[in-house]
Protein backbone atom coordinates (compact mmCIF):
# COMPACT_ATOMS: atom_id res chain seq x y z
CA UNK A 1 0.00 0.00 0.00
CA UNK A 2 1.45 3.40 -0.80
CA UNK A 3 1.69 6.06 1.22
CA UNK A 4 -0.39 9.33 0.73
CA UNK A 5 1.70 11.79 0.34
CA UNK A 6 -0.69 15.01 1.39
CA UNK A 7 -0.16 15.51 5.10
CA UNK A 8 -3.85 17.08 6.22
CA UNK A 9 -2.79 19.42 8.86
CA UNK A 10 -4.42 22.51 10.14
CA UNK A 11 -2.97 26.04 11.38
CA UNK A 12 -5.31 28.09 13.63
CA UNK A 13 -3.24 31.44 14.35
CA UNK A 14 -5.08 33.81 16.43
CA UNK A 15 -5.63 36.98 14.05
CA UNK A 16 -4.23 40.10 16.16
CA UNK A 17 -6.96 43.08 16.20
CA UNK A 18 -7.33 45.66 18.93
CA UNK A 19 -11.09 44.48 19.28
CA UNK A 20 -10.13 41.28 21.48
CA UNK A 21 -13.02 39.04 23.10
CA UNK A 22 -14.34 38.56 27.03
CA UNK A 23 -17.28 36.05 26.96
CA UNK A 24 -18.60 35.69 30.51
CA UNK A 25 -21.21 32.53 31.67
CA UNK A 26 -22.62 32.87 34.44
CA UNK A 27 -23.60 29.03 34.81
CA UNK A 28 -25.86 28.35 37.85
CA UNK A 29 -25.00 25.14 39.38
CA UNK A 30 -21.98 24.09 37.39
CA UNK A 31 -19.37 22.57 39.59
CA UNK A 32 -16.27 24.08 40.15
CA UNK A 33 -13.96 22.73 37.91
CA UNK A 34 -11.52 23.71 34.71
CA UNK A 35 -14.40 24.34 31.53
CA UNK A 36 -12.68 24.85 27.90
CA UNK A 37 -14.09 27.16 25.28
CA UNK A 38 -13.99 24.99 22.10
CA UNK A 39 -14.92 25.84 18.12
CA UNK A 40 -15.48 23.35 15.45
CA UNK A 41 -13.66 23.45 12.13
CA UNK A 42 -15.28 21.18 9.23
CA UNK A 43 -15.19 18.00 10.91
CA UNK A 44 -12.77 18.69 13.71
CA UNK A 45 -13.19 20.65 17.28
CA UNK A 46 -10.68 22.48 18.96
CA UNK A 47 -9.93 24.17 21.95
CA UNK A 48 -9.44 27.67 22.14
CA UNK A 49 -9.12 29.21 25.46
CA UNK A 50 -9.56 27.28 28.78
CA UNK A 51 -10.94 28.74 31.98
CA UNK A 52 -8.85 27.19 34.82
CA UNK A 53 -11.19 27.35 37.54
CA UNK A 54 -15.15 27.44 37.86
CA UNK A 55 -15.49 29.75 41.22
CA UNK A 56 -19.73 29.54 42.14
CA UNK A 57 -20.69 29.13 38.49
CA UNK A 58 -18.59 32.04 36.48
CA UNK A 59 -16.73 31.20 33.29
CA UNK A 60 -14.59 34.08 31.57
CA UNK A 61 -12.49 33.76 28.47
CA UNK A 62 -10.74 36.48 27.51
CA UNK A 63 -8.25 37.52 25.11
CA UNK A 64 -6.59 40.41 23.40
CA UNK A 65 -7.02 38.80 19.74
CA UNK A 66 -9.82 38.24 18.29
CA UNK A 67 -12.02 35.02 17.79
CA UNK A 68 -12.53 33.66 14.46
CA UNK A 69 -16.56 33.70 13.68
CA UNK A 70 -18.17 30.55 13.98
CA UNK A 71 -19.90 28.50 16.07
CA UNK A 72 -18.37 27.85 19.86
CA UNK A 73 -18.96 24.81 22.95
CA UNK A 74 -17.94 24.77 26.23
CA UNK A 75 -16.68 21.65 27.41
CA UNK A 76 -16.29 20.09 31.11
CA UNK A 77 -13.29 18.93 32.41
CA UNK A 78 -14.69 15.34 32.09
CA UNK A 79 -15.16 16.02 28.43
CA UNK A 80 -19.03 16.94 28.59
CA UNK A 81 -20.31 19.02 26.19
CA UNK A 82 -22.49 21.75 27.99
CA UNK A 83 -24.28 24.00 25.05
CA UNK A 84 -23.07 25.44 21.51
CA UNK A 85 -22.89 29.50 21.13
CA UNK A 86 -22.44 31.94 18.42
CA UNK A 87 -19.49 34.62 17.62
CA UNK A 88 -20.09 37.00 14.97
CA UNK A 89 -19.95 40.22 14.82
CA UNK A 90 -19.89 41.01 18.74
CA UNK A 91 -17.16 39.04 21.03
CA UNK A 92 -17.85 40.55 24.50
CA UNK A 93 -21.08 39.08 26.09
CA UNK A 94 -22.57 37.72 28.62
CA UNK A 95 -24.51 34.31 28.75
CA UNK A 96 -26.59 33.06 31.53
CA UNK A 97 -27.90 29.81 32.20
CA UNK A 98 -28.64 27.31 34.85
CA UNK A 99 -27.39 23.52 34.52
CA UNK A 100 -30.95 22.64 36.56
CA UNK A 101 -33.01 23.62 32.93
CA UNK A 102 -30.38 24.73 30.71
CA UNK A 103 -32.36 25.91 27.68
CA UNK A 104 -35.02 28.09 29.82
CA UNK A 105 -32.30 29.24 31.75
CA UNK A 106 -30.53 30.79 28.47
CA UNK A 107 -30.23 34.58 28.55
CA UNK A 108 -27.77 36.94 26.96
CA UNK A 109 -26.42 40.25 26.88
CA UNK A 110 -24.29 42.11 24.13
CA UNK A 111 -24.85 39.25 21.08
CA UNK A 112 -27.79 39.53 19.11
CA UNK A 113 -26.77 35.82 17.75
CA UNK A 114 -27.01 34.36 20.50
CA UNK A 115 -30.58 36.00 21.67
CA UNK A 116 -31.53 34.47 18.85
CA UNK A 117 -30.30 31.17 18.86
CA UNK A 118 -31.58 30.56 22.30
CA UNK A 119 -34.95 31.71 21.93
CA UNK A 120 -35.12 29.53 19.13
CA UNK A 121 -33.60 26.88 21.20
CA UNK A 122 -36.39 27.78 23.72
CA UNK A 123 -39.07 27.49 21.50
CA UNK A 124 -38.31 24.37 19.84
CA UNK A 125 -37.09 22.71 23.25
CA UNK A 126 -40.94 23.86 24.93
CA UNK A 127 -42.66 22.35 21.44
CA UNK A 128 -40.77 19.20 22.52
CA UNK A 129 -42.12 19.29 25.89
CA UNK A 130 -45.54 19.69 24.42
CA UNK A 131 -45.74 16.72 22.54
CA UNK A 132 -44.19 15.09 25.30
CA UNK A 133 -47.52 15.51 27.59
CA UNK A 134 -49.66 14.51 25.05
CA UNK A 135 -48.24 11.18 25.53
CA UNK A 136 -48.44 11.21 28.78
CA UNK A 137 -52.25 11.94 28.39
CA UNK A 138 -53.17 8.85 26.28
CA UNK A 139 -52.23 6.68 29.24
CA UNK A 140 -55.47 4.94 29.97
CA UNK A 141 -57.21 6.04 26.89
CA UNK A 142 -58.60 3.65 24.33
CA UNK A 143 -56.67 3.14 21.51
CA UNK A 144 -59.03 4.45 18.87
CA UNK A 145 -58.73 8.28 20.95
CA UNK A 146 -55.20 7.85 22.01
CA UNK A 147 -54.35 7.95 18.12
CA UNK A 148 -56.99 11.05 17.46
CA UNK A 149 -55.55 12.67 20.29
CA UNK A 150 -51.82 12.06 19.39
CA UNK A 151 -52.82 12.98 15.57
CA UNK A 152 -54.74 16.00 16.61
CA UNK A 153 -51.78 17.31 18.82
CA UNK A 154 -49.26 16.66 16.40
CA UNK A 155 -51.15 18.59 13.45
CA UNK A 156 -51.06 21.44 15.49
CA UNK A 157 -48.04 21.35 16.75
CA UNK A 158 -46.31 21.15 13.44
CA UNK A 159 -48.62 23.47 12.12
CA UNK A 160 -47.06 25.84 14.72
CA UNK A 161 -43.61 24.68 14.16
CA UNK A 162 -44.00 25.80 10.19
CA UNK A 163 -45.21 29.15 11.06
CA UNK A 164 -42.92 29.78 13.54
CA UNK A 165 -40.53 28.38 11.54
CA UNK A 166 -41.34 30.57 8.73
CA UNK A 167 -41.47 34.02 10.38
CA UNK A 168 -38.08 33.34 12.20
CA UNK A 169 -36.56 32.53 9.25
CA UNK A 170 -38.33 35.97 7.65
CA UNK A 171 -37.55 38.11 10.74
CA UNK A 172 -34.19 37.14 10.91
CA UNK A 173 -33.12 36.87 7.04
CA UNK A 174 -29.18 37.48 6.93
CA UNK A 175 -28.78 36.86 10.12
CA UNK A 176 -25.49 34.31 11.59
CA UNK A 177 -28.39 31.92 13.08
CA UNK A 178 -30.77 31.84 10.15
CA UNK A 179 -27.72 30.39 8.27
CA UNK A 180 -27.02 28.10 10.13
CA UNK A 181 -30.80 27.07 10.45
CA UNK A 182 -30.46 26.77 6.70
CA UNK A 183 -27.29 24.84 6.35
CA UNK A 184 -28.68 21.82 8.78
CA UNK A 185 -32.17 22.35 7.40
CA UNK A 186 -33.30 19.57 4.58
CA UNK A 187 -34.81 20.78 1.18
CA UNK A 188 -37.58 18.63 0.82
CA UNK A 189 -40.27 18.57 -2.08
CA UNK A 190 -43.89 19.25 -1.60
CA UNK A 191 -46.00 18.31 -3.83
CA UNK A 192 -44.50 15.67 -5.62
CA UNK A 193 -46.13 14.45 -8.73
CA UNK A 194 -47.66 10.84 -8.86
CA UNK A 195 -45.82 8.60 -10.73
CA UNK A 196 -47.66 5.75 -12.84
CA UNK A 197 -47.97 3.35 -10.01
CA UNK A 198 -49.79 5.90 -8.19
CA UNK A 199 -47.21 6.47 -5.46
CA UNK A 200 -45.10 9.40 -5.01
CA UNK A 201 -42.28 10.10 -8.07
CA UNK A 202 -39.50 9.08 -6.17
CA UNK A 203 -37.32 10.67 -9.47
CA UNK A 204 -38.96 13.84 -9.13
CA UNK A 205 -38.16 13.93 -5.50
CA UNK A 206 -34.52 12.63 -6.08
CA UNK A 207 -33.65 15.25 -8.26
CA UNK A 208 -35.46 17.94 -6.24
CA UNK A 209 -33.76 17.36 -3.48
CA UNK A 210 -29.82 17.87 -6.05
CA UNK A 211 -30.98 20.55 -6.98
CA UNK A 212 -32.03 22.30 -3.86
CA UNK A 213 -29.30 20.73 -1.80
CA UNK A 214 -27.36 23.92 -0.68
CA UNK A 215 -30.04 26.15 -1.53
CA UNK A 216 -29.25 29.54 0.59
CA UNK A 217 -25.98 28.05 1.56
CA UNK A 218 -23.04 31.22 0.64
CA UNK A 219 -19.57 29.55 0.48
CA UNK A 220 -17.87 32.88 0.48
CA UNK A 221 -19.15 33.00 4.20
CA UNK A 222 -16.24 31.41 6.11
CA UNK A 223 -18.95 31.06 9.37
CA UNK A 224 -20.08 28.31 7.96
CA UNK A 225 -17.46 25.84 7.74
CA UNK A 226 -16.86 26.39 11.37
CA UNK A 227 -20.35 24.73 12.50
CA UNK A 228 -21.17 21.56 13.25
CA UNK A 229 -22.95 20.68 10.10
CA UNK A 230 -21.40 21.75 7.27
CA UNK A 231 -18.51 18.74 6.82
CA UNK A 232 -21.14 15.96 7.35
CA UNK A 233 -23.66 17.81 5.06
CA UNK A 234 -21.01 18.36 2.27
CA UNK A 235 -20.06 14.67 2.84
CA UNK A 236 -23.45 13.35 2.32
CA UNK A 237 -24.18 15.70 -1.04
CA UNK A 238 -21.18 13.64 -2.41
CA UNK A 239 -22.30 10.27 -1.27
CA UNK A 240 -25.69 10.88 -2.56
CA UNK A 241 -26.54 13.15 -5.01
CA UNK A 242 -23.15 12.90 -6.95
CA UNK A 243 -22.93 9.77 -9.48
CA UNK A 244 -18.93 8.59 -8.79
CA UNK A 245 -18.01 9.42 -11.77
CA UNK A 246 -14.91 11.88 -11.78
CA UNK A 247 -15.50 14.19 -14.11
CA UNK A 248 -19.22 14.63 -12.07
CA UNK A 249 -17.43 15.08 -8.64
CA UNK A 250 -14.92 17.94 -10.74
CA UNK A 251 -18.01 19.62 -12.01
CA UNK A 252 -19.72 19.62 -8.32
CA UNK A 253 -16.24 21.13 -6.15
CA UNK A 254 -15.81 23.71 -9.14
CA UNK A 255 -19.61 24.43 -8.56
CA UNK A 256 -18.32 24.82 -4.58
CA UNK A 257 -14.92 26.31 -5.02
CA UNK A 258 -15.46 28.72 -6.87
CA UNK A 259 -17.61 30.30 -4.42
CA UNK A 260 -15.23 30.39 -2.14
CA UNK A 261 -12.75 32.99 -0.59
CA UNK A 262 -8.74 32.11 -1.39
CA UNK A 263 -7.25 34.05 1.20
CA UNK A 264 -8.89 32.84 4.57
CA UNK A 265 -7.56 30.45 6.52
CA UNK A 266 -10.49 27.78 6.49
CA UNK A 267 -10.86 27.60 3.02
CA UNK A 268 -7.06 26.78 2.45
CA UNK A 269 -8.16 23.92 5.05
CA UNK A 270 -11.51 22.95 3.58
CA UNK A 271 -9.63 22.92 0.30
CA UNK A 272 -7.02 20.70 2.13
CA UNK A 273 -9.24 18.48 3.45
CA UNK A 274 -11.09 17.71 0.01
CA UNK A 275 -7.22 17.18 -1.56
CA UNK A 276 -6.31 14.95 1.12
CA UNK A 277 -9.82 12.97 0.71
CA UNK A 278 -9.65 12.67 -2.93
CA UNK A 279 -5.90 11.71 -2.95
CA UNK A 280 -7.05 8.56 -0.18
CA UNK A 281 -10.17 8.07 -2.77
CA UNK A 282 -7.69 7.89 -6.07
CA UNK A 283 -5.98 4.66 -4.30
CA UNK A 284 -9.14 2.92 -4.05
CA UNK A 285 -11.59 4.14 -6.76
CA UNK A 286 -10.05 3.93 -10.22
CA UNK A 287 -10.02 6.72 -11.97
CA UNK A 288 -10.70 9.15 -9.22
CA UNK A 289 -7.01 9.96 -9.70
CA UNK A 290 -8.41 12.87 -11.94
CA UNK A 291 -10.26 14.73 -9.40
CA UNK A 292 -6.52 14.70 -7.22
CA UNK A 293 -5.19 15.89 -10.06
CA UNK A 294 -7.73 18.38 -10.98
CA UNK A 295 -7.53 19.90 -7.46
CA UNK A 296 -3.90 20.23 -7.93
CA UNK A 297 -4.04 21.72 -11.47
CA UNK A 298 -6.72 23.89 -10.80
CA UNK A 299 -6.39 25.40 -7.14
CA UNK A 300 -3.18 24.08 -5.53
CA UNK A 301 -0.66 25.63 -8.67
CA UNK A 302 -2.85 28.72 -8.14
CA UNK A 303 -1.16 29.60 -5.07
CA UNK A 304 -4.69 28.41 -2.59
CA UNK A 305 -2.51 26.61 -0.18
CA UNK A 306 0.07 29.20 -0.05
CA UNK A 307 1.11 29.99 3.47
CA UNK A 308 -1.30 26.75 4.71
CA UNK A 309 1.06 24.15 3.99
CA UNK A 310 4.85 24.83 3.54
CA UNK A 311 6.67 25.55 -0.25
CA UNK A 312 8.35 22.28 0.50
CA UNK A 313 4.90 20.22 0.97
CA UNK A 314 3.17 22.22 -1.87
CA UNK A 315 6.31 21.34 -4.24
CA UNK A 316 5.71 17.92 -3.01
CA UNK A 317 2.07 17.45 -3.74
CA UNK A 318 2.45 18.86 -7.42
CA UNK A 319 5.17 16.31 -8.07
CA UNK A 320 2.64 13.92 -7.24
CA UNK A 321 0.24 15.63 -9.93
CA UNK A 322 3.11 15.21 -12.16
CA UNK A 323 3.19 11.51 -11.79
CA UNK A 324 -0.02 10.93 -11.75
CA UNK A 325 -1.34 13.06 -15.07
CA UNK A 326 0.32 11.23 -17.83
CA UNK A 327 -1.89 8.14 -16.01
CA UNK A 328 -5.02 8.91 -16.06
CA UNK A 329 -7.83 6.92 -18.05
CA UNK A 330 -8.41 8.16 -21.21
CA UNK A 331 -4.16 8.97 -21.37
CA UNK A 332 -1.67 7.72 -23.82
CA UNK A 333 0.46 5.06 -21.71
CA UNK A 334 3.92 6.39 -21.62
CA UNK A 335 6.39 4.03 -23.93
CA UNK A 336 8.71 1.87 -22.27
CA UNK A 337 11.91 0.30 -23.55
CA UNK A 338 12.13 -2.26 -22.32
CA UNK A 339 14.38 -5.83 -23.29
CA UNK A 340 13.34 -9.26 -22.89
CA UNK A 341 15.29 -11.89 -21.82
CA UNK A 342 17.97 -12.89 -24.84
CA UNK A 343 19.07 -9.10 -25.25
CA UNK A 344 19.13 -8.69 -22.04
CA UNK A 345 21.80 -10.95 -21.44
CA UNK A 346 23.46 -8.72 -24.46
CA UNK A 347 23.04 -5.48 -22.07
CA UNK A 348 24.47 -7.20 -19.17
CA UNK A 349 27.53 -8.33 -20.96
CA UNK A 350 28.28 -4.53 -21.55
CA UNK A 351 28.45 -4.37 -17.55
CA UNK A 352 25.04 -2.61 -17.03
CA UNK A 353 24.17 -5.58 -14.23
CA UNK A 354 27.23 -4.32 -12.31
CA UNK A 355 27.12 -0.72 -13.01
CA UNK A 356 25.54 0.95 -9.80
CA UNK A 357 26.24 4.45 -9.93
CA UNK A 358 24.01 7.52 -12.18
CA UNK A 359 27.50 8.17 -13.53
CA UNK A 360 28.34 4.22 -14.12
CA UNK A 361 25.26 3.67 -16.14
CA UNK A 362 24.94 6.97 -18.27
CA UNK A 363 29.02 5.97 -19.27
CA UNK A 364 27.46 2.69 -20.78
CA UNK A 365 24.28 4.05 -22.06
CA UNK A 366 26.19 6.50 -24.29
CA UNK A 367 29.04 3.99 -24.97
CA UNK A 368 27.20 1.40 -26.63
CA UNK A 369 23.92 3.72 -27.66
CA UNK A 370 24.20 2.49 -31.30
CA UNK A 371 23.91 -1.04 -30.50
CA UNK A 372 21.35 -0.48 -27.47
CA UNK A 373 18.64 1.20 -29.87
CA UNK A 374 18.32 -2.32 -31.42
CA UNK A 375 17.77 -4.39 -28.97
CA UNK A 376 14.84 -2.68 -27.29
CA UNK A 377 11.32 -4.55 -27.18
CA UNK A 378 8.81 -1.19 -27.17
CA UNK A 379 5.26 -0.93 -25.46
CA UNK A 380 4.18 0.89 -28.36
CA UNK A 381 5.38 -1.27 -30.64
CA UNK A 382 3.24 -4.05 -29.52
CA UNK A 383 0.03 -4.45 -31.89
CA UNK A 384 -2.62 -6.40 -30.28
CA UNK A 385 -6.48 -4.87 -29.88
CA UNK A 386 -5.95 -5.51 -26.11
CA UNK A 387 -2.71 -5.26 -24.16
CA UNK A 388 -2.33 -6.23 -20.22
CA UNK A 389 0.60 -4.05 -18.97
CA UNK A 390 1.92 -5.79 -15.88
CA UNK A 391 4.25 -4.69 -13.49
CA UNK A 392 5.54 -7.53 -10.62
CA UNK A 393 8.58 -8.98 -8.98
CA UNK A 394 9.69 -12.54 -8.60
CA UNK A 395 10.25 -11.94 -5.13
CA UNK A 396 6.59 -10.61 -3.92
CA UNK A 397 4.15 -12.67 -2.49
CA UNK A 398 1.33 -11.18 -3.62
CA UNK A 399 2.82 -11.41 -6.89
CA UNK A 400 3.53 -15.22 -6.54
CA UNK A 401 -0.04 -16.09 -5.95
CA UNK A 402 -1.52 -13.34 -8.44
CA UNK A 403 0.34 -14.12 -11.57
CA UNK A 404 -0.23 -17.51 -12.23
CA UNK A 405 -4.12 -16.77 -12.02
CA UNK A 406 -3.17 -13.74 -14.49
CA UNK A 407 -1.40 -16.46 -16.78
CA UNK A 408 -4.22 -18.58 -16.38
CA UNK A 409 -7.29 -15.79 -17.02
CA UNK A 410 -4.75 -14.60 -20.15
CA UNK A 411 -4.78 -18.01 -21.64
CA UNK A 412 -8.42 -18.20 -21.66
CA UNK A 413 -9.06 -14.54 -22.72
CA UNK A 414 -6.46 -14.84 -25.86
CA UNK A 415 -9.06 -18.00 -27.37
CA UNK A 416 -11.66 -15.05 -27.55
CA UNK A 417 -9.65 -11.73 -27.86
CA UNK A 418 -6.46 -10.20 -29.66
CA UNK A 419 -5.36 -9.78 -26.23
CA UNK A 420 -1.37 -10.05 -25.22
CA UNK A 421 0.53 -9.53 -21.88
CA UNK A 422 3.63 -7.06 -21.60
CA UNK A 423 5.25 -8.34 -18.19
CA UNK A 424 7.08 -5.61 -17.11
CA UNK A 425 9.71 -7.36 -14.56
CA UNK A 426 10.10 -4.30 -11.65
CA UNK A 427 13.66 -5.29 -10.53
CA UNK A 428 17.48 -6.37 -11.51
CA UNK A 429 18.12 -9.44 -10.96
CA UNK A 430 18.31 -11.16 -14.33
CA UNK A 431 19.29 -14.73 -14.05
CA UNK A 432 16.58 -15.06 -10.59
CA UNK A 433 14.04 -13.93 -12.86
CA UNK A 434 14.79 -15.11 -16.24
CA UNK A 435 15.11 -18.70 -14.19
CA UNK A 436 11.74 -18.03 -12.64
CA UNK A 437 9.58 -17.35 -15.83
CA UNK A 438 11.43 -20.74 -17.47
CA UNK A 439 10.50 -22.39 -14.86
CA UNK A 440 6.94 -20.94 -14.33
CA UNK A 441 6.45 -21.14 -18.30
CA UNK A 442 5.36 -17.71 -18.08
CA UNK A 443 4.56 -17.33 -22.09
CA UNK A 444 3.86 -13.87 -21.49
CA UNK A 445 5.85 -11.36 -23.28
CA UNK A 446 8.64 -10.68 -20.36
CA UNK A 447 10.96 -8.01 -20.19
CA UNK A 448 12.87 -5.61 -17.81
CA UNK A 449 14.79 -2.35 -17.63
CA UNK A 450 18.17 -3.76 -18.65
CA UNK A 451 19.94 -0.29 -19.32
CA UNK A 452 17.88 1.78 -16.21
CA UNK A 453 16.27 3.83 -18.77
CA UNK A 454 12.92 3.99 -17.90
CA UNK A 455 12.52 4.92 -14.73
CA UNK A 456 9.47 2.14 -13.86
CA UNK A 457 8.65 2.73 -10.69
CA UNK A 458 8.16 6.88 -11.19
CA UNK A 459 6.77 6.84 -14.80
CA UNK A 460 3.85 4.09 -13.53
CA UNK A 461 3.63 4.74 -9.85
CA UNK A 462 4.56 1.17 -9.39
CA UNK A 463 4.84 1.56 -5.07
CA UNK A 464 3.47 -1.92 -4.79
CA UNK A 465 3.39 -5.14 -7.06
CA UNK A 466 1.75 -6.50 -8.67
CA UNK A 467 0.45 -3.38 -10.71
CA UNK A 468 -2.02 -3.79 -13.78
CA UNK A 469 -3.11 -1.50 -16.57
CA UNK A 470 -5.35 -2.29 -19.25
CA UNK A 471 -4.68 -0.09 -22.72
CA UNK A 472 -6.49 -0.39 -25.88
CA UNK A 473 -5.37 -1.12 -29.50
CA UNK A 474 -3.48 3.11 -29.16
CA UNK A 475 -2.46 2.18 -25.79
CA UNK A 476 -4.71 4.49 -24.34
CA UNK A 477 -5.26 3.55 -20.53
CA UNK A 478 -8.74 2.63 -20.23
CA UNK A 479 -8.70 0.53 -16.56
CA UNK A 480 -5.44 0.50 -14.05
CA UNK A 481 -4.81 -0.44 -10.61
CA UNK A 482 -6.86 -3.33 -10.72
CA UNK A 483 -7.02 -7.38 -9.71
CA UNK A 484 -6.76 -10.17 -12.04
CA UNK A 485 -9.89 -11.26 -11.66
CA UNK A 486 -11.31 -8.44 -12.91
CA UNK A 487 -10.05 -8.31 -16.17
CA UNK A 488 -12.44 -10.40 -18.23
CA UNK A 489 -15.23 -8.39 -17.33
CA UNK A 490 -13.43 -5.13 -18.34
CA UNK A 491 -12.24 -6.24 -21.45
CA UNK A 492 -16.47 -7.64 -22.19
CA UNK A 493 -16.99 -3.98 -21.83
CA UNK A 494 -14.21 -2.33 -24.21
CA UNK A 495 -15.01 -5.35 -26.53
CA UNK A 496 -19.36 -3.82 -26.23
CA UNK A 497 -17.76 0.15 -26.41
CA UNK A 498 -15.92 -1.01 -29.68
CA UNK A 499 -18.80 -2.26 -31.30
CA UNK A 500 -21.15 0.76 -30.56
Amino acid sequence: MKQLILPFILFFSAKSFSQGYEIKINFKNAPDSIVYLAKYVLDKQYVVDTCKKVKNGTIIFKGKASLDKGVYFLVSEGKAKYFDFFVNEDSKFTITSDVMDMVNSFKCVGSKENELAFGYLKFMTNINREFGKVAEKTKGMAKADSVKLVSEKTKSLHEEVVKFNADFRKTNEGSFFAAFLNLQTEKTAVDVPKSKNGRPDSIFYSNYYRAHFWDGVNFADEKIYRTPFFSDRFKRYFDQCVYMIPDTVIKELDKILIQCKTDVEVTKAFLAQITFDYETKSSKFVGFDKVFVHLIDRYIRAGWLKGYYTDETIEKIKDRGDILKPLLLGSVAPDLLMMDTINGKIANKMGFDSANTSAAVSHLYYKNLDKINTLYTTLHQLKAKYTILVFWDVECSHCLTEIPKLLQTWHELRKTYDIKVFSVYSQHEFDKWRKFIIEKKYDFINVFDAVHINNIKQKYDIFSTPKIYILDKNKTIRSKGIAQEQIPEIIKMMEADDKK
